[in-house]
């Protein structure tokens, strides 16, 4: 769903990062293998938005992704994660679970080993909810 009043902050061939004018950002994974310093870019562009909106909320749109690799969970867990929630103001996020049975098993096993980070993540299965929940999010 594309909305005319939100405005693309970067894209590249792993996704896309609007800016959402209720106030938040929406990280959009797409389909297919990813190119380990294209998705790092995407991450790291993703904190600079929220950095540059003083925004602390995202909704991570991973329905058509396909599983994070062990590089790419282990350096978003111990790298980009904790240096978007230290840096960058990052405080909550919505993810729209992907069709794919194994991303979800292995964005579970992130949003578990977040835990202990000043952040909260929740997953849902569909847009509406995800947003319900994010708006009611201070």
């Amino acid at each position: 769903m594309i909305k005319a009043n939100r405005s693309l902050y970067f894209e590249n061939s792993i996704g896309r990062i609007w800016e959402e004018p209720e106030g938040f950002l929406r990280l959009e994974y797409r389909a297919g293998p990813r190119e380990q310093v294209q998705f790092r870019a995407l991450l790291t562009h993703t904190a600079q938005a929220l950095s540059r909106r003083q925004w602390s909320k995202m909704l991570v749109d991973q329905r058509e992704m396909s599983p994070y690799n062990p590089s790419e969970q282990d350096w978003m867990t111990n790298e980009w994660l904790p240096r978007a929630v230290k840096e960058n103001g990052y405080r909550c996020g919505a993810i729209l679970l992907a069709h794919n049975v194994f991303a979800r098993l292995v964005t579970n096993q992130f949003v578990m080993a977040s835990r202990s980070l000043s952040h909260t993540y929740r997953t849902f299965e569909t847009e509406d909810e995800a947003m319900v929940w994010l708006l009611e999010q201070k």
